[in-house]
């Protein structure tokens, strides 16, 4: 993997972590009188997982960028994206609609944050010297 999909994966890595914090501190403070307790709940499991993997896109970035690089972690860095697109934003999705049909997508985007991790060890082991 090259340095520029190194430093892409760090970005979004810190896009994620930052949007993370935004969405954490709105549900603490700007949701907490307009939704009910349990919606509550949902939208701040979104922030505090999109936190979980944004930290390990920067970790999977830096790792790119040093000694320790491998083709499994970009994959695992994609698997991480998409599931935080798909887990942390059905939970959003839902927190604002109550539409809890979207608690369909949210179980595919926790599976691609296995599958993440998978990859993640993968590569960690395959990589070995």
């Amino acid at each position: 993997m090259s340095l520029s999909a190194a430093r892409t994966i760090f970005a979004l890595g810190a896009a994620g972590a930052l949007t993370a914090v935004i969405a954490g501190a709105f549900g603490a403070h700007g949701l907490r009188h307009r939704l009910d307790a349990d919606l509550l709940a949902v939208f701040l499991t979104g922030a505090q997982y999109q936190m979980y993997h944004s930290l390990a896109l920067l970790a999977l970035g830096a790792a790119q960028a040093s000694d320790l690089r491998s083709r499994w972690f970009g994959r695992a860095a994609l698997s991480f994206v998409a599931g935080m697109i798909l887990f942390s934003g059905s939970l959003y999705l839902l927190a604002f609609t109550g539409m809890r049909q979207l608690g369909a997508i949210t179980p595919i985007g926790g599976v691609l944050f296995l599958l993440g991790w998978i990859l993640l060890m993968v590569g960690a082991w395959r990589e070995r010297d």
